[in-house]
């Protein structure tokens, strides 16, 4: 029987436009800055010094070879096994899934997740090419069946809008009203890159990037981290854990099925990756849609997010539009949907997005997100994908101790 993985600990950075944060000299923030401050937050929020980790899984998906250890050893060196994790935007999730792996098979009793990014201004671009690009079926698949356009992240996610418009009659205003929503929650959240409240017409008339997604319904390429200590059981029990754990009583990750290549974008983009990840989470932890009360899902643009209503199951296909209209996914509707700002807002470092969510999701259900707290919360789940492809679904809960 698998042992259970808990959330003792979490940590992050504020999420910053590249470049933009210096250190106090003067110099550069660069990833070492970034990994001290977000892991030594939350070793201090679970109580633990660095020595009693066993193992690191250190995720970014710029960078050279072995920068994870470069990344821990702010923290400290104690010889433990640290593993870099490079899984495209999924990196800071599929990090957290591998820690989570070594405690629920008995490998370790106490785990670190850590991601970081120090990116480019800009759209995200190959740095390879000299060699077969890993994205490249799926943008050969997608030009069969839309106009191309670069950069390649808005024309795929803004093909399977539009694909969504065309079969279900969504239109341009039901992804602005997803912005202005995950712009509207970041107002609350001093780790958000973004904390600017903009009107429905702000975003829609925004820079249009590809129809119908504008600037301010796209997430932003941005500099930060984010930190998790998991613990086994036995460790919460002998380091008197019990009152702040979270348990992880969910968790999968999928790649792509032969069906991500079935003639339609939403398939391209991973939608059956995402809803197989929620269905294995649902089965494992017991839980449905309807019994989460806060979501932190990955809305790398707005399209993202509605089609991801559909997969996680929050409503059927061709119904997202009007969860949308019923203000269904934020305060005061069925669930609150991003509370942090989502990507969109919040920030995109990718290999810290996911530990930024798992983050946002453990202060939520410890009662401890200040402005953004949303009410009686008992479960949570994140969804984290990087095309190429991999999703990773999450499902917490307090721990019953």
């Amino acid at each position: 029987m698998a042992n259970k993985v808990y959330v003792v600990g979490v940590g992050m950075t504020k999420f910053e436009k590249p470049g933009r944060r210096k250190n106090e000299d003067g110099s550069d923030w660069d990833y070492p800055n970034m990994a001290r401050e977000s892991g030594t937050k939350a070793l201090a929020d679970a109580g633990i010094s660095y020595d009693r980790v066993q193992q690191a899984y250190v995720g970014y998906v710029y960078g050279e070879s072995t920068s994870g250890q470069r990344a821990v050893y702010e923290l400290g060196m104690t010889g433990i096994p640290v593993i870099n994790v490079n899984n495209n935007c999924s990196t800071g999730s599929t990090a957290l899934y591998l820690a989570a792996q070594a405690i629920r098979g008995g490998l370790a009793d106490c785990t670190l997740a850590l991601g970081f990014e120090k990116m480019q201004p800009g759209s995200l671009g190959a740095m390879y090419d000299d060699r077969e690009q890993p994205m490249a079926k799926h943008m050969m698949a997608l030009a069969e069946i839309s106009e191309v356009l670069f950069p390649p992240a808005p024309w795929m996610f803004g093909a399977a809008g539009r694909e969504h418009m065309k079969k279900y009659g969504s239109t341009a205003e039901h992804f602005a009203k997803i912005g202005y929503k995950n712009h509207r929650h970041s107002v609350n959240n001093p780790y958000s890159q973004f904390q600017d409240e903009y009107s429905l017409e702000d975003i829609l008339a925004s820079r249009m990037i590809y129809d119908p997604l504008t600037k301010l319904q796209c997430s932003p390429t941005s500099d930060g981290s984010g930190a998790v200590i998991l613990a086994s059981e036995a460790f919460v029990d002998e380091h008197g854990l019990a009152s702040q754990a979270v348990e992880i009583v969910g968790q999968a990750m999928t790649t792509d099925f032969a069906s991500t290549f079935d003639g339609t974008a939403k398939g391209i983009i991973g939608y059956d990756m995402n809803a197989q990840a929620a269905r294995q989470v649902y089965e494992q932890s017991g839980l449905g849609p309807q019994d989460f009360q806060v979501i932190e899902l990955h809305d790398c643009f707005s399209a993202n997010e509605l089609l991801l209503y559909e997969a996680l199951g929050l409503c059927g296909e061709g119904e997202a539009p009007a969860l949308i209209d019923g203000n269904q996914t934020t305060y005061g509707g069925k669930w609150v949907v991003n509370p942090s700002g989502g990507l969109i807002s919040k920030g995109h470092p990718l290999g810290a997005t996911g530990l930024a969510q798992c983050s946002e999701l453990t202060w939520q259900l410890r009662g401890q997100a200040d402005k953004r707290q949303v009410d009686n919360v008992s479960a949570a789940l994140q969804h984290n994908i990087g095309l190429g492809g991999a999703a990773v679904v999450t499902a917490y809960r307090r721990a019953e101790r």
